[in-house]
């Protein structure tokens, strides 16, 4: 764990170039975000809430997946604009404009509903598992806990890769669907029906289910980072044409979501709500597809979808975990960590519904997990259609009269159905959180007047002088060697200092071959020898620069206890390194030599690479 940087997903941001002499090679450059945000439209929890609507009220919900996909395209739309303008994601645009204390109630919050949304994947995962493969639930359950190191191999093939892996599964998923419709055969005219707006106070639990599950307030914060992973210029020209790329990018992918969700939606209502059948869990839905459509196939298909759908959406849940903290808190945590830590707070719950209620309560799980998503999403609406609003933030690409106007309509509509869902439902105990929740919304909605006043007052006060900095003064430099291309980077940089600050550089080696670790300084091979030699020309070529050095060579299997201990040792006023490169899993295997040394010795530390 380690403070972060400006930068958001920094070892993949800007990696993917967008120079491209076509439109279509453009178009195909900037795509891709939106379709790892879109898996999240249809994972595991969209499926029991699209199976309860269908299979209870027919088509009559039909209308609000149609008008939360519409939704989504605006926010998500919102949330990239954010990201390519103000190169800032949604987090970190919170933590830098409110108080931190109100940044951490919001991060909080992000936190639960990542893990409500990992709740559904992994109860959607083991789902299909016992489906596919008569595996107990709370076996799938716990087998879910191991994809974190599967998660992690998929993104060390790099953005685009990772894209079209993403791209593939969609593809597959919908194609399950075209196949179910075409055995249900819906009729379109009464499908046309669940067009039109309706709502009673038995829907809307699941209406509220049907939005959150749509419209995920962590998808919001994980667009404006995953924006930033392509290589766009600062030029105004730039930005407008990632703007309009990006908005294309949304809407092809989040309604090829809207076509899934309906797809499941239109087959409850055709198959189970035409039959009198109540839905209270996905397995049922499985069995009972055989034999109201006549084919085994269509149970096998629903099965495969489902375990894609919950695999899928999980890859990108790590991704947003990890915006997420790093954006809030300005710490970055080794991602299998972070899936773990996640994963493992998901897990909990599933497993003690299946140990005290048993299997069947987990359908309700699934759709309570998505009203938890619908409740949160105010506190990342708000905040997202605010910074979009900011000329100071967004310069001309500030959101237009008429989008600010949609967008506050959305987030009206949004509070409205959530107050609603609080007034019907929640009561006793309860009431005290949700009130405590409706004063910090309050204050998300009030807060821009109030910034507005005090920037006013912030204009009439006299700018205070900047103090006299004190520029230090380096006596011993550490600069860790390792007989590797690194080497002259770091010494090019620590000369530099040496040079001018009129300081000795002191270069420490640290052997760890089998040899070494046993003999120490009395071991000799030919591997060993080269080595010294390499570090005796290396000391000369410096002296011959006039820049003072020693050589300090050390024998363990444990470098950067060595290096800690040289530093403290000779009291050293500043430290070297070269950083070697390595991947995530090269981290695992060989550790983090830098980080160790960082949070080990109190000076100043300058990585080079």
């Amino acid at each position: 764990m380690f403070t972060g940087s400006t930068r958001s997903l920094g070892e993949i941001h800007a990696s993917v170039p967008t120079a491209a002499t076509t439109s279509w090679k453009r178009l195909l450059a900037f795509g891709g975000p939106a379709y790892l945000i879109s898996v999240g439209y249809m994972d595991p929890g969209n499926w029991a809430t699209d199976l309860e609507g269908g299979a209870r009220f027919g088509y009559q919900l039909l209308w609000v997946l149609v008008l939360s996909n519409l939704m989504a395209i605006l926010l998500q739309t919102l949330s990239a604009r954010l990201g390519i303008v103000a190169r800032r994601d949604l987090a970190q645009a919170c933590r830098e404009t409110y108080p931190r204390p109100i940044a951490g109630i919001l991060w909080l919050l992000c936190e639960v509903a990542i893990a409500a949304c990992d709740l559904a994947e992994i109860l959607g995962a083991a789902i299909a598992l016992q489906l596919l493969f008569k595996l107990p639930l709370l076996w799938g359950v716990l087998l879910t806990a191991v994809d974190t190191f599967f998660i992690l191999f998929l993104l060390q093939l790099g953005v685009k890769r990772f894209e079209s892996i993403i791209r593939g599964i969609i593809a597959v998923i919908g194609a399950c669907f075209v196949v179910e419709l075409w055995l249900a055969k819906p009729l379109l005219g009464e499908v046309v029906t669940g067009l039109v707006p309706s709502l009673t106070p038995e829907s809307l639990y699941v209406a509220v289910a049907i939005l959150g599950a749509t419209v995920m307030p962590h998808n919001l914060y994980l667009h404006s980072a995953l924006v930033q992973t392509r290589d766009i210029d600062d030029s105004p020209a730039a930005k407008r044409q990632a703007c309009r790329y990006n908005f294309f990018d949304s809407a092809i992918a989040l309604n090829a979501a809207l076509f899934i969700n309906a797809a499941i939606l239109i087959l409850s209502a055709a198959v189970f709500f035409k039959q009198g059948v109540v839905v209270t869990e996905i397995q049922q839905a499985h069995v009972m597809l055989d034999p109201l459509l006549g084919t085994a196939a269509a149970s096998v298909l629903f099965a495969v979808a489902l375990l894609l759908a919950g695999q899928s959406s999980t890859l990108t849940g790590t991704l947003a975990g990890q915006v997420v903290m790093e954006g809030f808190l300005n710490i970055r945590m080794q991602p299998w960590i972070r899936r773990a830590v996640t994963r493992g707070v998901a897990i909990v719950p599933a497993v003690a519904t299946i140990l005290l209620y048993g299997e069947g309560e987990v359908y309700q799980l699934l759709i309570f997990s998505q009203v938890i998503l619908s409740l949160q999403l105010p506190f990342a609406v708000v905040p997202l259609v605010r910074f979009t609003s900011d000329r100071a933030r967004m310069g001309e690409f500030v959101s237009p009269l008429w989008m600010k106007i949609l967008a506050f309509v959305v987030s009206i509509i949004i509070i409205g159905l959530n107050v609603w869902l609080v007034s019907h439902y929640i009561n006793g105990w309860l009431l005290i959180p949700a009130i405590a929740l409706g004063g910090l919304l309050a204050y998300l909605l009030v807060e821009p007047f109030l910034a507005a006043r005090r920037l006013a007052a912030a204009t009439v006060m006299p700018v205070e002088p900047l103090p006299v900095l004190e520029i230090p003064s380096y006596q011993r430099i550490l600069v860790p060697l390792d007989h590797s291309a690194k080497d002259a980077i770091a010494l090019r940089h620590a000369a530099a200092f040496a040079l001018q600050h009129n300081a000795q550089l002191l270069l420490v080696h640290v052997e760890d071959g089998a040899t070494s670790r046993v003999y120490g300084a009395m071991s000799s091979t030919a591997e060993v020898q080269a080595g010294r030699d390499y570090l005796d020309s290396v000391l000369q070529a410096l002296q011959k620069q006039s820049v003072k050095a020693e050589l300090l060579i050390y024998h363990s299997n444990r470098a950067a206890d060595e290096i800690i201990r040289a530093a403290r040792q000779y009291n050293v006023d500043l430290i070297v390194m070269g950083s070697h490169g390595h991947g995530r899993i090269g981290d695992l295997i060989y550790g983090e030599t830098i980080e160790r040394v960082r949070h080990a010795v109190p000076v100043p530390l300058l990585v080079v690479q």
